[in-house]
């Protein structure tokens, strides 16, 4: 199987802080996988997802998207990668529509293409009544649910997700686990951060466990409960790699 993502000896050290946010970090997500990248406060995720997505230059090492260098082929990468950052990524003071027309333009796509993709998201995930409402009138779930249509417009191979479901309710995180996966079974690559662990263990193919900048573990969930020594749930793995240690 060809894979979506490679990082290799990746390393990031911001300017003042005591320790390196990637120490070395290597990884790589196949192309159709559902892949968790899982950790604790600081161990280095959005790091990592901001250099695959062109924001943040690394010190150190290699990252590719499809064989795409991160650092020389941004415009490239980011033709065919979707990004639902965990800050939403909406102008609150627009409506869904306004937002994902001009969201659309920006990939270059035709009003036709923007109607037709917005129009078949906002409908698949419980939003096309809502599409008029300026953004700022959203829940918290509707405004995770509008972040990822963004992102989706342009129709990516490979879409990026931190923390898609925080802050939501229950029918909300319903919605969106279900629509990933139905995304996903069209061959589509998804990279997903949560600090939810129930979750990643229901809609991963595999995990990635890092901490402190560097690769812990990885595997298929069920393989990594299996093998780790008293564990009967993800979040039982998750604690035993990373510690009881509160993380701030």
């Amino acid at each position: 199987m060809s894979l979506a993502i490679e990082i290799e000896n990746l390393r990031k050290h911001y300017k003042g802080a005591w320790t390196p946010s990637l120490d070395g970090l290597s990884l790589t997500v196949k192309h159709g996988q559902i892949m968790g990248l899982l950790g604790p406060n600081g161990a280095g995720k959005t790091t990592t997802i901001n250099i695959l997505c062109g924001l943040v230059l690394p010190d150190g090492g290699k990252a590719k998207v499809h064989g795409k260098d991160c650092v020389k082929d941004v415009l490239e990468i980011r033709r065919m990668t979707g990004v639902a950052p965990q800050q939403i990524a909406l102008f609150s003071n627009l409506t869904a529509w306004e937002n994902f027309r001009y969201i659309g333009r920006l990939y270059g796509l035709k009003e036709s293409l923007i109607t037709e993709h917005a129009g078949k998201l906002l409908e698949r995930l419980g939003l096309e009544k809502h599409a008029d409402k300026r953004v700022n009138r959203y829940s918290g779930g509707m405004k995770r649910r509008a972040n990822i249509i963004a992102s989706l417009l342009h129709q990516p191979e490979l879409l990026i997700l931190d923390e898609p479901t925080a802050g939501v309710d229950v029918q909300s995180r319903a919605l969106i686990l279900d629509f990933l996966q139905e995304y996903n079974s069209k061959g589509n690559t998804i990279l997903y951060t949560s600090h939810l662990m129930e979750e990643a263990e229901q809609i991963c193919d595999d995990v990635v466990i890092i901490d402190e900048g560097k690769y812990i573990t990885s595997g298929a969930p069920k393989t990594l409960i299996a093998g780790t020594p008293d564990c009967k749930r993800l979040e039982d793995v998750f604690l035993h790699y990373t510690g009881h240690s509160v993380r701030d």
